[in-house]
């Protein structure tokens, strides 16, 4: 049997059709209602173009107008003015959580240091503990929400930002559709209430000052307006929270956050004109009265009129005089970090230098060049030099792992990355016991002073998102960032 061509197919199409007037009729009845259907059917078509390579339209044979006739059926939501009722995809909210447990590699688990019949309970304690731990630092609010594809409504992403109970216009909204006789969407919220301001006469907002609001109304143009003028309060007072907004259009339904923050009060310190109105040198001291003696020395050759502030446990104190010289005399013993504590909350400067009692300030030794990184720098709140040779430089890798079983903390001797425009300085997470610190930011997080003697690691872990230590006498110092370096002591 000889193949036939489309073209010899449609030779004999159109000769048959000669010859039966009802089947050229019935065919040119099809091409018309194609035709009549054109300008709504553009999407549709164009789906099919791309999916079976059909040809332009004005080139279609009769035969291909009857298949694609006879398939609109399947794409008639196209030529309707409501849009195609698809199923609805989950945007969420989803919780945005880690499910997979940590793994620490070559590390005993820490419950095998804790008698067994008492780790039940301790176990029960740690749980109530970060429950409350994520309470405090808003993990509740800590969720994922997805951008539906080809939206027609306008909202705000992020940045939305609230203060508690306070009304806030809410930006952006807005909605782009094609003509309807009615036009309605809603909005939901759980923390607050929902308004419209100025509603005059014949504007439709069904829910106001409620946590459902509905508008209403036949122009697009009015709806867009109504919605320019909504706004959002919380009803619950909460200085730091979130709330979910949920904004629909009949089966579009996006989700946007409302940040609330209680403003807080700038902590505002005047630097001053030199470096003696703008640090402090602390020192804890302990028993090392003749390392102290030459320490204070070392500090007067270069800085003679810097303060100085010792904190000091010694078991017999000795009497520390001098110009500009404040001694706190503590309880025998306390330790490292309850000596940090009392000398930090004497610091009246915006920066304290904190040096160990066995320190010597060299010709080199420059406070100077610390000051100038934190003012150029504004995010860090610590920046740590090097004592001798010693930079004892490392970051940490924290693994959040599963809320039952708790994280695994990895102590690694690397630096994080360079510090741009401070050639030698890197961002890192722990360096020797020698830095400058920002003295509003260490007093946030302050120094544990259940810690006495072991402090030179677990002070880094203590203040997850700030940052703490450096070493001391070296113009090449290592600054520590807030975020960065967040198992730091400071801020």
């Amino acid at each position: 049997m000889a193949a036939t061509t489309p073209e010899s197919a449609h030779d004999k199409m159109a000769a048959a059709s000669e010859h039966t007037p009802d089947k050229k009729d019935a065919v040119r009845h099809v091409k018309d209602k194609v035709m009549a259907v054109v300008p709504t059917l553009v999407g549709c078509f164009g789906y099919l173009a791309r999916n079976s390579h059909i040809p332009p339209l004005e080139s279609v044979t009769p035969f291909i107008y009857l298949l694609l006739f006879n398939s609109f059926s399947r794409f008639s939501s196209c030529h309707n003015d409501e849009i195609p009722d698809f199923p609805k995809p989950n945007i969420g909210p989803f919780r945005n959580e880690n499910p997979m447990p940590c793994t620490c590699q070559n590390t005993a688990p820490a419950n095998q240091y804790v008698p067994k019949d008492e780790l039940d309970d301790l176990q029960k304690r740690r749980a109530e503990e970060f429950r409350q731990h994520q309470i405090r630092s808003g993990k509740e609010n800590d969720v994922l929400i997805l951008a539906p594809a080809n939206t027609p409504l306008q909202y705000p992403m992020r940045g939305f930002r609230v203060t508690p109970m306070n009304k806030t216009l809410i930006p952006g909204l807005a909605l782009q559709t094609q003509k309807r006789a009615v036009y309605k969407v809603s909005l939901r919220v759980q923390k607050g209430v929902l308004s419209v301001l100025n509603v005059q006469e014949g504007e439709k907002v069904d829910g106001q000052n409620e946590k459902h609001l509905s508008i209403s109304s036949s122009s697009l143009q009015q709806i867009n307006e109504l919605l320019s003028r909504l706004t959002y309060t919380s009803t619950i007072y909460h200085i730091k929270t979130e709330d979910l907004a949920y904004f629909t259009f009949e089966n579009h339904e996006v989700i946007f956050p409302i940040e609330i923050r209680r403003l807080s009060v700038p902590v505002l310190s005047d630097p001053g004109k030199d470096v003696n109105s703008q640090v402090t040198v602390l020192v804890k001291a302990f028993l090392r009265y003749k390392e102290l003696k030459v320490l204070i020395n070392s500090i007067r050759w270069n800085y003679p009129k810097i303060k100085i502030i010792v904190a000091d446990d010694s078991l017999n104190p000795e009497k520390v005089v001098g110009d500009n010289i404040e001694h706190y005399i503590m309880p025998p013993a306390q330790g490292w970090f309850a000596g940090r504590n009392l000398a930090v909350s004497q610091v009246t400067t915006k920066y304290f230098l904190w040096v160990d009692d066995d320190f010597v300030f060299l010709n080199e030794t420059r406070i100077e060049s610390f000051v100038d990184i934190m003012e150029t720098v504004p995010e860090l709140d610590v920046v740590g030099g090097q004592v001798g040779t010693n930079q004892f430089s490392f970051k940490l890798q924290y693994e959040e792992g599963i809320s039952e079983e708790g994280g695994c903390i990895t102590r690694v001797y690397h630096t994080h990355a360079p510090l741009a425009g401070f050639d030698g300085c890197f961002f890192a997470d722990g360096v020797v016991n020698y830095f400058l610190g920002r003295t509003d930011a260490v007093r946030r997080v302050g120094f544990d002073p259940f810690l006495k003697r072991v402090a030179h690691t677990d002070g880094r872990v203590m203040a997850v998102d700030q940052a703490e230590r450096p070493g001391r006498a070296s113009p090449t110092p290592y600054p520590l960032h807030r975020e960065i370096a967040g198992a730091l002591l400071a801020s």
